[in-house]
């Protein structure tokens, strides 16, 4: 099997990115550092990728994973100082290079898809294929207005930073005076919270519980990890013309 296609069958990144990693000499194999991406290993080859050890297997054997993210835990599967996901994920998946699909924020919990499926994960994060999540949010300062709304699905420019960032349109459904659901189709940081500053509000509590065709039991308790079920890939793969 070729370096690259085994790297990216593991996880490790869309093709074009593993390619990158190997350039740079983050791949081993039988202790040499080895920068030409075309190579051929074999099942009895010694690999690692910035590391971590690598299974050299024939065929692909992806895991796709849903996650309940607790509060006050980091997306990241490793970190030396604060609790993170790995810590929630079984050895047999970390080993085959499951890793977060995109990034909730340290107090944002809910939905998190994980996968060695990188060409998906890939699709799935990127702006381009307008993949809708929707977040369950509250706030204080007061009910949010029909102008609110209507500036939001137009699409507002926040002026928070550096610079100005203009942000696609998005769908803000009220709840209560004080919740909405609020879908969005790219990943901007701290989007949703952002949104709210915007209009004069502080998030409370924010949950996502749904990507895509994916949703998320509102009351399952945190921690939870479960694998999709087959019709629940192929809904997502659909979702980003894989299928």
């Amino acid at each position: 099997m070729r370096l690259d296609k085994l790297l990216a069958d593991q996880g490790f990144g869309t093709r074009s990115e593993v390619r990158k990693l190997i350039a740079r000499g983050c791949v081993q194999i039988n202790g040499n550092t080895c920068r030409d991406s075309s190579l051929k290993v074999k099942e009895n080859d010694e690999v690692t990728c910035l590391g971590k050890d690598v299974e050299v297997v024939s065929g692909k054997t992806f895991y796709y994973l849903l996650l309940d993210k607790p509060d006050c835990v980091l997306t990241a599967m490793e970190d030396p100082r604060l609790p993170h996901v790995g810590e929630l994920i079984e050895d047999r998946y970390r080993n085959r290079g499951v890793s977060p699909v995109g990034r909730l924020d340290y107090h944002t919990t809910g939905l998190l898809l994980l996968t060695n499926d990188g060409e998906l994960s890939h699709r799935l994060t990127s702006p381009s294929y307008n993949v809708p999540k929707t977040y369950l949010v509250n706030w204080t300062g007061g009910p949010l207005t029909d102008a609110d709304v209507r500036k939001a699905s137009e699409g507002i420019t926040l002026t928070d930073m550096d610079k100005p960032v203009k942000l696609k349109p998005c769908m803000i459904e009220i709840e209560k005076d004080d919740q909405a659901r609020i879908i969005l189709t790219e990943g901007k940081t701290h989007e949703v919270r952002r949104i709210l500053a915007h209009f004069g509000k502080e998030v409370t509590s924010l949950r996502r519980i749904s990507l895509a065709s994916l949703n998320i039991n509102e009351e399952s308790a945190p921690g939870t990890l479960r694998e999709l079920t087959p019709d629940e890939i192929s809904s997502l793969k659909q979702a980003v013309r894989l299928i």
